[in-house]
């Protein structure tokens, strides 16, 4: 592979065509396999250039370390928010690297529903919604239809709020449940804020959408309540009816 498939802009940091050969990120990865690449390798393919003043690798590897070398800090970011931050980068490689971020996520969201497990319990549940309310700088609400057997049937979004709250509307729950034809459902929202306990609001909200589903003959199997580290449970927690 030529090293003109790896162009770098002028500036101080190695560059990857001074790179030997077998430590460069594709070779490696074809050599290697790609999960054999650093996250700073992987990011400097998506990005393959550098900018003025930095080899694609020094970008790279500054970009990772301004975030602890957490890619789940970068994905928080908004693209708007991430080109304010990181001066030069144009939006073709942002792009770049948000849709390898969210590919990534929908990957192992895709790889755990697969074998269409039950879901029997919170754990099972949490590990195929994640993906939906990881890393998310706002609230929202989903809920996971289930059939009889306790298998997804459909997951969907039913509010969008603010940084502290969202809306949950008790008949827009209801009616993909009915129109879904919906044995019973999870509910789920996320706090940005990283504390797993519920508000008064969520309390309420959940009463409320249990109370009227079970007049429908549909069962509120649980409300998940996911962090960015963590989930409550109201059915673990013994408050769903």
């Amino acid at each position: 592979m030529k090293s003109s498939e790896y162009p770098a802009n002028e500036g101080g940091g190695l560059l990857i065509r001074d790179m030997a050969q077998d430590d460069r990120p594709r070779e490696k990865a074809l050599r290697m396999g790609i999960k054999s690449l650093t996250d700073t390798e992987l990011m400097a393919i998506l990005f393959s250039t550098g900018i003025k003043g930095k080899s694609v690798v020094q970008l790279s590897t500054e970009i990772l370390a301004d975030n602890d070398y957490h890619l789940s800090k970068i994905s928080r970011m908004s693209i708007p928010d991430f080109l304010k931050r990181y001066k030069g980068i144009g939006p073709a490689k942002a792009i770049a690297l948000y849709a390898a971020l969210e590919l990534g996520s929908r990957s192992a969201a895709d790889a755990a529903t697969l074998e269409s497990p039950v879901v029997t319990n919170a754990q099972t549940a949490v590990k195929l919604m994640r993906r939906h309310l990881n890393n998310l700088p706002y609230e929202e609400m989903w809920v996971m239809l289930l059939s009889q057997a306790g298998r997804v049937i459909k997951e969907v979004n039913v509010g969008r709020g603010g940084v502290s709250s969202t809306i949950g509307d008790v008949r827009i729950i209801l009616k993909h449940a009915i129109e879904n034809l919906a044995s019973a459902f999870i509910l789920f929202h996320n706090h940005p804020s990283g504390t797993l306990r519920p508000s008064r609001q969520d309390d309420e909200l959940t009463r409320k959408v249990a109370e009227s589903a079970k007049l429908m003959d549909i069962h509120m199997n649980d409300h998940i309540i996911i962090t960015d580290s963590g989930f409550y449970s109201y059915h673990d927690q013994g408050n769903i009816l």
